[in-house]
């Protein structure tokens, strides 16, 4: 009777667990057509980070067997965002000479790799100067690589802004030459030599619907105000200046994460910083972030006592989002998501190193659809209704206390 008893009551949390993580948990689903080989990467269409958590945790791909049974596909979720290495080449200063026309740093690079950038550290911290970078094989005929480059040093209360690295195509020569055009002799602490390459990141380009620029004269701020014609994952921002003169001006990049209704009816949104950096004239004015699902933004740039900037427009993008998963079992499978309730899926695939084949097919969700709760997209559950459940455990806890009871009267 007690193993009786055990198998009855096992039977009855696997009833109530089938009930639990299936698709009727989740709002919405999408068909995947094209699952013909076990590793297939899903690219997540722009609609779907409206309706899933911001961490996307309730992305399920679930499958529906021929036998009705419902089964989960594992999944790694991979941002197709930009891949850098930087390697420092060794190097040797010979010497560093001054004339009128500056100071001449000559270093050797004895590998034979080519380089790219030149990382320089110098013990003044405010300076604004410009470099000539020349190469030689045999010190006696130099080549230029690049000509009047500008670096800069900004420390002050306000700011702390340094943009000292010699960036140039590839180049490949036994000695370096730097020219410093100074009038004051520079004392490099340091420096670096570089092999610098990057895979850029295939981006998304979102649709602004709304681009309202202020400049309240209290505050000394441009304001920014940008809204995306829905959520998606930000990765990229550029603010584009008209003006050609130097400026150098801090600047704030804000997302929305909720917002309250006043009592006279006005909105009044929290921000949630998401980047911070220098909006200026020597370097590109695009500014990267972690992947982040947001529809309004805001810009904040310090003008202190200088004329606002001419800002003519900004630019939003975000990294592809795709779900690289592994189908080992034939059914019909659904991209599944809209559920802030669960947690993030736990995958061997996330933690175990996975060998991922080549040429790996792409596929896309169909029209996404309403899920309905009333439905049932997978094995039946046992007990639909809590009465059920409830009826099931007095009949337990009987049949628990007449085995008692009967094995109380055997013990006398």
């Amino acid at each position: 009777m007690k193993n009786n008893i055990k198998v009855f009551i096992y039977t009855i949390l696997l009833g109530c667990s089938i009930t639990y993580a299936q698709m009727q948990d989740y709002s919405y689903k999408s068909k995947l057509t094209g699952v013909k080989d076990v590793w297939h990467s899903i690219a997540l269409p722009d609609e779907v980070f409206s309706k899933v958590s911001p961490d996307l945790s309730d992305v399920r791909v679930f499958g529906i067997t021929s036998k009705n049974d419902t089964i989960e596909a594992p999944y790694i979720l991979r941002l197709k965002n930009e891949k850098v290495s930087r390697e420092r080449i060794p190097f040797t200063i010979l010497n560093t000479t001054y004339n009128d026309k500056g100071s001449y740093i000559t270093m050797e690079v004895p590998t034979k790799r080519s380089i790219n950038q030149i990382t320089l550290n110098f013990k003044k911290s405010n300076f604004d100067w410009l470099v000539t970078l020349e190469g030689s094989q045999d010190r006696k005929e130099w080549f230029t690589i690049t000509e009047d480059y500008r670096i800069l040093s900004i420390k002050n209360e306000l700011t702390n802004y340094k943009f000292t690295t010699l960036q140039f195509p590839k180049a490949q020569y036994k000695y370096f030459r730097i020219l410093v055009k100074s009038n004051q002799k520079p004392i490099l602490q340091s420096s670096e030599v570089i092999k610098y390459e990057k895979k850029e990141a295939s981006y998304r380009n979102y649709e602004i619907t709304n681009f309202n620029i202020q400049n309240p004269k209290d505050t000394k701020q441009t304001i920014i105000d940008v809204k995306l014609q829905k959520k998606v994952p930000v990765s990229y921002i550029y603010v584009e200046v008209q003006d050609t003169f130097d400026y150098y001006r801090p600047i704030s990049i804000r997302y929305v994460t909720d917002s309250i209704q006043n009592p006279k009816g006005e909105w009044i949104f929290r921000y949630r910083e998401l980047n911070r950096g220098i909006l200026n004239s020597i370097e590109s004015n695009g500014f990267v972030n972690k992947s982040t699902i947001a529809q309004k933004l805001r810009i904040v740039v310090d003008n202190h006592d200088n004329q606002p900037l001419k800002i003519s427009k900004v630019k939003v993008k975000g990294y592809q989002h795709e779900l690289v998963t592994r189908f080992t079992d034939s059914a019909a499978y659904y991209l599944v998501y809209g559920n802030n309730k669960v947690e993030k899926p736990f995958y061997d695939l996330n933690y175990v190193t996975t060998k991922l084949p080549e040429g790996i097919t792409t596929i896309s969700p169909g029209v996404a659809q309403i899920i309905n709760y009333e439905e049932s997209s997978g094995v039946e559950p046992l007990f639909t209704n809590k009465i059920w459940l409830w009826a099931i455990m007095l009949i337990v806890i009987l049949l628990l206390g007449g085995f008692t009871l009967s094995m109380i009267k055997k013990s006398k």
